[in-house]
Order: C-alpha cells, then sequence, then structure tokens
C-alpha cells in the first residue's frame, strides 16, 4: 500500500509535468503562430513585420508560464513599453539622420535611451525589458542600414514585430481554451487547503495523543508536508496580479476573494505556531486534557476544518453558514480549561489553544495582517510615472551595460552588432543578483539553445518549412530546465530565445556561422554587463549581507524593546516588527547571492552560519508577530477588568517580563556590535595600544562594560516566569466569574510569556551562530562574545574622551 508521502510525491511529479506540458503546449503555439505568419505570409505583411526574431523575443518574454491575465497584462506592458522604446526613437532619428549614425554615437543614445526607460520605479519590469530591445534594434539596425533606413518608418516596423509578438501571445493562450489565473489560484488553493487541513489534523492528533512516542513521529509527519504548502502559497502569490486582468472570470465567480495569498499566509504562519508550540511540549495534556475537553477539541477540530476549507474560492459562500457558530466549540474549551495553578510547562499547550482561537477569528486577527500591503489599483504601475533617487544607479549599470556592449559588439561585427546589446536588454534584473551566476547560466542557456537550433537545421535540412515544428520538444525541456536550481528562469529563457532564433526565421545565412556570430555577441554583451556591474556596485554579497544582519539584529533589539503590557507602544511594536521582517527578507535574498558569488581570493562564505541566523530571526518574527495577536487581545480583554486590579497586576507581571527583555536586548546589541568586526586581531591590536587610557576609563565604574549584557541563568529565567505565573493566577482569582473572560486572559497573557521565552531561546541560537560566524572569519583568534563586546565599548568611550 502506498504511503501518504509517496502518493504526495507522485501527485507533485504530475502536477510538475502538467505545468511544464501546459508551458510548452502555450509557447509552441505562441511562436508557432508568430512563425506561420512570418514565414508563409504575404510579402506586404513581411514587409512589415521586419524583425521577426524580435517577434519571437516578446512571445518568450510574456508568455513564459503565462495565464491569460498575465498575457493581457503584457499587452498593456507592449503597449506602454513602445510609448517609452519607439516614439521616441523616431524623433530621434529623425533629428539626428540615420547616415549620421557611428558605433559611438550609437552606443551613446542608445545608453541614454536606456537611462530614461529604467529610471522610473513603478514600471514593469517586462515593459522595460520589451522598451529596451525595441531601442536596440531601432539604432542599431538604423547604424547598420546608414542613409537606407527611414527615420519613421523603421521604428514602426519594429513596434509591429513587437504586435505581432503580443497577438501571438494572447491568441496562443486563448486557445483551445483559456488558461486563466483564476483556475490556477482556485486548484492552488484547493490544494493548499487540503495540505493545510492534513497538517492540522496531524497538530491536533498530536495535541491529544496519550503516549510521549506518538507526537515526535506525528509532528515530523506534518513537517513533511511543508515544503508543499510552502510552494503553493508562493504560487498563489505569483498569480494574483494577473487575476486582476482577468475581469470577466472574476465577475462571474462573485466569491472570488481577490487576495486569497493574504489570507493562507496568515494560515501558514499560525500553523508554524502549532507546530512551534507542540515541539516545546514535554508533556502533553497533563493536567490540561480530559476526557471531555478531548470530545471538545475533536469537535473545535470538525469546525475549525471546515472553516480552513470555506477559505477556498469555490467554498467562500458558505463563510456565513459558519459564522454562527463561531465560537460555540471554544467557548466549550474556554470553560474546562481551567486549572489550579499554570506552571511553566504548561505554556507551549496554552499557545497551542491560543493558535487555535487565532484560526477561529479569521483573517481579522491574523499574525501576518500586520504586514498586509495596500490593495493597488490595476493602473497603478504606470500612472503617475516616479522618479526614486535609489533607481540612479541601476539605471546607470543599465545604460552603460547596454552602451558598451552596442559599441564593442559594432565594433566585433557591424551586422551582428545587435545581438550583444540584445542579451542585456531583455534580461534587465528588478533588483540586484547574483552576477557571475546569472550570467553563467545566461551564456550556458544560449549555447545549448543555439546548438540545439543548428542540429535541427541539420537535420530538417530538406523540409525547411517544417522544421519550426522541432522546437516542441525542446520548449518541453526548457519548462523542465527553468524549474531547475542549475538553470532557473533565466537559463531556460536563454536556451529558448536560442534555438527559436535559429529554427523559427529564414534568410538570415548559414546557421552555423549565425550561430558562433550570436554566441560570439552574448558573450560580448554579457562580459560587459559583469565588468559594469563590478565597477558600479564593488560590494560583494557576502559583505552586503554581514551588514544586513547587523540591520536585522537592530531591528530586533527595537522591536523587542516595544513589548509592554501598557499597550502604549503597540503601534511602534506593530511597525519594528514590520521593519524586522523586511530586513530579515532582505537578509535572505544577501545569503542566496552571496552563497553562489565566486570566491576568488577572497574568504569563502560561511553559508552555513548566515543560514543558521536566517532561521533564528525568521522564528523570532513569527513569536513577535503572535505576541503582537496576544497583546490586541489583552487589550481588549483588559477593558473588562476592574482598572485598578489590571494595573497593579500587570506593573507585577511587566518587571517579570523586563528580565526576560532585558536579557533579550542586552544580548542582541551584543551581537550587533560584533558581527561588524572584520578582524578581531585589528580590535585587539587597537586595545593594546590604548590599553591604559582604557584601563583608567573602566576602572571609574568597576564593571561598567562587563554588566552590559544580561545573561541570565535558565533558573532565573524559570524564576521569572514562575512569578509572571503566580502574578497572572492573582489577576484571574481577582476577575470573579466570567470564565470565559479568564480563560481568554490566561491565553493572552500565557502566550505573551511564551513568545518572550520563544525569542529568548532564539537569541541563545543567534549567539551560537554569530560566533560561528565571526570565528570563521577569525580562524587564529578565540572568540569570546562578551570579551569583544567589552572592549569595542571601552575603545568607543576612550576614543570619546
Amino acid at each position: 500500500m502506498a504511503t501518504t508521502s509517496q502518493i504526495q510525491s507522485d501527485d507533485r511529479a504530475r502536477a510538475m509535468w502538467r505545468r511544464c506540458l501546459g508551458s510548452a503546449f502555450r509557447t509552441s503555439l505562441a511562436c508557432t503562430i508568430v512563425g506561420l505568419a512570418t514565414l508563409f505570409g504575404p510579402k506586404a505583411f513581411n514587409r512589415q513585420v521586419a524583425f521577426p526574431a524580435f517577434s519571437y523575443v516578446t512571445v518568450v518574454l510574456i508568455v513564459t508560464d503565462a495565464t491569460l491575465g498575465d498575457t493581457l497584462h503584457g499587452c498593456w506592458m507592449a503597449v506602454y513599453a513602445t510609448v517609452q522604446g519607439v516614439c521616441p526613437a523616431i524623433l530621434s532619428l529623425w533629428l539626428i539622420g540615420p547616415e549620421r549614425l557611428t558605433a559611438t554615437t550609437t552606443s551613446v543614445v542608445v545608453a541614454i535611451s536606456g537611462f530614461v526607460v529604467a529610471l522610473p520605479e513603478n514600471t514593469h519590469l517586462i515593459s522595460k525589458r520589451i522598451a529596451l530591445g525595441q531601442i536596440v534594434i531601432v539604432y542599431v539596425i538604423a547604424f547598420i542600414n546608414g542613409a537606407e533606413t527611414e527615420p519613421i518608418m523603421h521604428p514602426i516596423r519594429v513596434a509591429a514585430s513587437t504586435a505581432l509578438g503580443v497577438a501571438a501571445c494572447v491568441l496562443a493562450l486563448l486557445l483551445p481554451y483559456p488558461s486563466l489565473a483564476f483556475c490556477e489560484v482556485r486548484e492552488n488553493c484547493k490544494l493548499y487547503i487540503e495540505n493545510a487541513s492534513q497538517r492540522l489534523k496531524l497538530f491536533v492528533k498530536a495535541f491529544s495523543a496519550e503516549d510521549k512516542s506518538s507526537p515526535k513521529a506525528l509532528i515530523s509527519q506534518a513537517k513533511s508536508l511543508n515544503k508543499t504548502g510552502n510552494k503553493l502559497l508562493h504560487s498563489i502569490k505569483s498569480k494574483q496580479e494577473s487575476m486582476k486582468w482577468e475581469i470577466i472570470p472574476t465577475r462571474f465567480f462573485k466569491s472570488h476573494d481577490e487576495n486569497p495569498g493574504e489570507t493562507l499566509q496568515g494560515l501558514e504562519t499560525i500553523l508554524r505556531g502549532m507546530e512551534n508550540g507542540l515541539e516545546n511540549c514535554s508533556e502533553f495534556q497533563v493536567g490540561l486534557l480530559n476526557s471531555e475537553l478531548k470530545k471538545d477539541l475533536i469537535g473545535l477540530e470538525e469546525q475549525i476544518l471546515n472553516q480552513v476549507k470555506s477559505m477556498s474560492p469555490k467554498n467562500s459562500n458558505e463563510e456565513a453558514e459558519l459564522k454562527g457558530n463561531n465560537n460555540k466549540f471554544l467557548q466549550t474549551l474556554h470553560a474546562n480549561t481551567i486549572i489550579p495553578s499554570i506552571s511553566f510547562k504548561d505554556l507551549p499547550s496554552l499557545f497551542f489553544i491560543f493558535c487555535l482561537k487565532l484560526l477561529q477569528t479569521k483573517s481579522s486577527q491574523a499574525p501576518n495582517n500586520i504586514n498586509s500591503p495596500k490593495k493597488k489599483e490595476l493602473w497603478s504601475d504606470y500612472n503617475p510615472i516616479t522618479i526614486n533617487k535609489k533607481r540612479l544607479m541601476p539605471a546607470l549599470k543599465c545604460a552603460l551595460s547596454l552602451g558598451f556592449a552596442v559599441f564593442f559588439g559594432s565594433i566585433y561585427s557591424k551586422e551582428d552588432g545587435f545581438w550583444s546589446g540584445l542579451p542585456v536588454a531583455i534580461s534587465l534584473a528588478a533588483s540586484r543578483e547574483a552576477t557571475f551566476k546569472v550570467a553563467n547560466i545566461k551564456a550556458q542557456g544560449t549555447v545549448i539553445g543555439t546548438v540545439y537550433g543548428v542540429i535541427g537545421c541539420f537535420v530538417f535540412e530538406k523540409y525547411v518549412k517544417i522544421r519550426i515544428v522541432s522546437l516542441f520538444p525542446w520548449f518541453i525541456f526548457c519548462s523542465f530546465l527553468r524549474q531547475s536550481k542549475m538553470y532557473g528562469q533565466a537559463g531556460g529563457v536563454s536556451a529558448v530565445i536560442g534555438a527559436v532564433l535559429i529554427l523559427g526565421r529564414k534568410n538570415f545565412g548559414t546557421p552555423s556561422d549565425f550561430a558562433i556570430a550570436r554566441i560570439v555577441e552574448t558573450f560580448i554583451g554579457l562580459t560587459c554587463s559583469i565588468m559594469v556591474d563590478i565597477l558600479l556596485q564593488p560590494k560583494r554579497a557576502s559583505v552586503l549581507a554581514k551588514v544586513q544582519l547587523t540591520k536585522s539584529l537592530k531591528a530586533l533589539h527595537e522591536s523587542v524593546g516595544f513589548v509592554d503590557l501598557s499597550f502604549s507602544n503597540k503601534f511602534s511594536f506593530e511597525e519594528t516588527t514590520k521593519k524586522l521582517k523586511f530586513e530579515v527578507s532582505e537578509l535572505g535574498k544577501f545569503i542566496e547571492e552571496a552563497d553562489v558569488e565566486p570566491n576568488f581570493w577572497f574568504l569563502p562564505f560561511h553559508s552555513g552560519g548566515y543560514s543558521k541566523l536566517k532561521a533564528s530571526l525568521s522564528k523570532t518574527v513569527d513569536l513577535l508577530l503572535f505576541g503582537s495577536c496576544a497583546l490586541k487581545f489583552l487589550e481588549n480583554e483588559s477593558k473588562a477588568i476592574d482598572g485598578g486590579v489590571w494595573k497593579e497586576a500587570a506593573a507585577k507581571m511587566e518587571s517579570d517580563l523586563d528580565v526576560l527583555k532585558d536579557a533579550v536586548c542586552s544580548g542582541i546589541k551584543c551581537f550587533e556590535e560584533v558581527s561588524l568586526v572584520n578582524s578581531i586581531a585589528a580590535v585587539e591590536k587597537e586595545y593594546g595600544k590604548r590599553e591604559s587610557a582604557v584601563d583608567l576609563e573602566m576602572g571609574k565604574s568597576g564593571k561598567r562594560y562587563a554588566i552590559q549584557w544580561t545573561e541570565a541563568s535558565d533558573d532565573e529565567i524559570k524564576k521569572r516566569i514562575d512569578s509572571f505565573l503566580e502574578n497572572l493566577d492573582g489577576l484571574v482569582g481577582c476577575i470573579g466569574e466570567d470564565y470565559l473572560l479568564k480563560n481568554q486572559v490566561i491565553l493572552s497573557l500565557s502566550s505573551v510569556v511564551f513568545c518572550m521565552h520563544g525569542i529568548l531561546k532564539e537569541t541563545r541560537e543567534i549567539e551560537k551562530a554569530v560566533k560561528e560566524v565571526v570565528q570563521w572569519e577569525n580562524p587564529s583568534c578565540r572568540v569570546d562574545l562578551r570579551d569583544i563586546s567589552c572592549k569595542l565599548r571601552a575603545l568607543d568611550k576612550s576614543a570619546a574622551v
């Protein structure tokens, strides 16, 4: 009998085959339409669509892994790109005169035009790529043809070639039936809900298990489903923008949520919290669950599962039916969770129940909602055009890369000069990327695609009119290539373009000669791009990861500092938590880039240590999000408690909470300082030079620097948490006979202290990882974070004096 993991593995394989075959079919159909139109179309039509190569490029840019919404969006982007690329080119060619163009003036005009296109902040990336490609084709072909170029009709023919590619994309996504983003999102939502429901069942089963071995096995089984769930969630989010362009299907399915990704992301965060709570349970259900409560828990599980399933688009109309019974099972659970005295070992179990409560409150209190972006209008990417000074450097890099690529490509071969600029234009990146890795996979993709094209020409030498058919198996192969870690999107797209430019055209010369010329020109363009990137962006990703780590630690320090029971800093707490999430996300990007950049003569990047830091920081983000939700609940619940009673109890619990906060903040501050140290030996040397002044300064306040890091022992932390829980018991005893309010307060406050204790545990993991990274960078020195921190502060103080 097949196991669950085997069934899921088979399902994933089938899903990948369907996705890749579907993408290959649509791409093949679009390229076939372009090929039939340009190879067999009337001469008058072919005179206007004079650049079929760019039609193919447009197809690949728009239709790759696209839905109908993506393609309709691509139509608008192509129109917008033509306004940016072709329209100014008509005026430029008319003013300059094509006969006056030289390799130098052409590269300068291309660079200036590229800078103007790349500078706006809110222009879509594909729109920029199409516009830059048009610019290269217009100016370089005008330079090649000289006086024979028509200043007005030549750019218009480039626009016509673009329009053919766009029209082919639309037809390919409509025939034989529309490929809708809505349907894809609905299917992925259904799969994700099934995945989340299965994990929820396993978590509840582990929570109510009576033996000690079952929970670990069930948690492990649930963890194996995490990767699939995250992939489905990523796929859902990636198609939400294209759903806005599918107006008719969205109107037809009125119950459809326009932003299911945010709701499901909140669900995913809650599931991670439940997993965290279970992993910290040393004793399941002891003192907390009895036979009656287990029945209630099963009922609660069923209701929550129904509610989770209602998040699926096709079931969203069932939400109203569930709303009436929203609190029934949870109230029963609350009424039975009163225990004589809450202990430290009960915190994970109470946090697990708090997560169940969050699941019932739906998206209104979901942990992710404090970071929800504002809803964007359909045309917001294009009106108005905004320019940010941060875009100056990327725009300058784009301009110089294009200019040098066109210049050196034209010097090498005037007739093929545009092939050096075109790869640079259509591979413009939205943000910083791993330059060497991307250039390498683009070069490899171009070579293997071009070689396939040459082989295809040889095989179909006697059947020129049908050789475009040989592209279909190549598109299938490239669809899998794009899914691979080795080549990714950039390598797969380059391989597609490399083959289609040979097999989809005619009258371009000998295939082998064209292949060699294009490979050389592509190499020239990528080399120029790499050199400009190195000159204008000399900082290595490993250095930026180091700086970003410091920013993340600083954001964590600020966020934890705003945790309090007075609710006076709730806005600052939410803002700093949002900032921390952003900084940790940026850290992950730099780690990925640094992991694949070449070492050269530099110290290899310690990806293992940084990955541990990223994992711990991500857990602190989740814990702070849960803490924020608990404080929101607590703020409402405290209004039902007598003001004097609440203030007195809150002050006592705040003092216990401050010990945990100080332990976290002092440690994080130390790591923040030490993480920026490039050389411990340099610190020791500087300390030795100023030792007398430093000793004199340190002697004035004895242990002034030694106590900066409050490192509380496990016993002290447990003592403080026990004190917190004793004060919580006292508060609950003063509430009266309102059992529901009592248990709501218990859940909220126990979740706050659980999250703070979890952050403290992750702080200790961060300490180990920081020490590991610093030791890696200073192999000949003994690493003592406390000692280094004290010396750094002493040096700063003595320098200030």
